[in-house]
């Protein structure tokens, strides 16, 4: 039996998300030391990528929602059957629009009128 009891994070999209920004923290590392604004520029350039890809794999179903899943859901190669909807709290579903921001219904308040206080006092 596994130690951990629940799955966090290892997917096809986290992985090559993050070997992709190691790359580009390295080239932006490197630009730093040798004091090169083209490399600290690529670098940079190479984690915003990293950040899209990420994204683009996690929505097509490489990446999961966060939190507890299922076993049978821990394996790197297996594909998130709920990416399609969107997983309920996730920022970069909501960016696509996806998940929980579709078909929401905003509940209306009634307005309760404040009695006001008489002259001299505050209310509060």
């Amino acid at each position: 039996m596994s130690a951990h009891q629940y799955d966090e994070g290892h997917t096809v999209a986290g992985w090559t998300g993050f070997g992709i920004a190691t790359v580009g923290s390295t080239v932006a590392g490197v630009g730093v030391c040798t004091v090169s604004a083209l490399l600290i520029g690529a670098g940079l350039g190479i984690v915003a990528v990293s950040v899209l890809v990420t994204w683009a794999l996690h929505l097509t179903g490489w990446g999961k929602p966060p939190g507890r899943r299922d076993r049978e859901q821990w394996g790197m190669r297996v594909r998130d059957p709920s990416a399609r909807a969107g997983h309920a709290g996730c920022v970069g579903c909501r960016l696509a629009g996806r998940g929980q921001g579709r078909g929401r219904v905003v509940e209306e308040y009634a307005v309760v009128p404040r009695e006001s206080a008489p002259a001299g006092e505050t209310a509060g």
